[in-house]
């Protein structure tokens, strides 16, 4: 698997909103969902809103796979789901709270807390 460029990295930060895409058991990309975004260091994250039961998180984790596009960086990746006792949550929760606490607590509580934490995953550039 590759590595996010520095460049990559600084634009999906930077950029409000990433869409995302899983792949079909035929390799096709679904249609693109909109998701909130954090990097933690040189780790790109994101969490489903709605927990696992969300219909695009289901698909996602089974497929494991899609693309991303996020501020004109679009990329084929991994999607690896984060376990939900992994020590990386408190920093992704506070890159979370950074970047999208203007928008109100119901909407950033959807995706920071220990109750959200089974619904992330990392995602790795192939």
């Amino acid at each position: 698997m590759g590595a996010w460029t520095s460049h990559e990295l600084a634009t999906i930060a930077q950029t409000d909103e990433l869409r995302i895409a899983s792949r079909r058991p035929d390799g096709t990309l679904r249609p693109w969902v909109t998701i909130w975004v954090a990097r933690e260091g040189d780790d790109i994250y994101v969490r489903s809103a709605h927990g696992v039961d969300n219909p695009w998180f289901r698909r996602a984790s089974r497929s494991g796979r899609g693309r991303v596009s996020a501020g004109g960086v679009e990329r084929d990746v991994v999607l690896e789901l984060v376990p939900a006792d992994a020590a990386e949550h408190p920093r992704i929760d506070a890159e979370l709270h950074a970047k999208y606490d203007r928008y109100g607590p119901a909407y950033v509580g959807a995706i920071t807390g220990a109750s959200t934490y089974e619904g992330t995953f990392q995602v790795v550039p192939e």
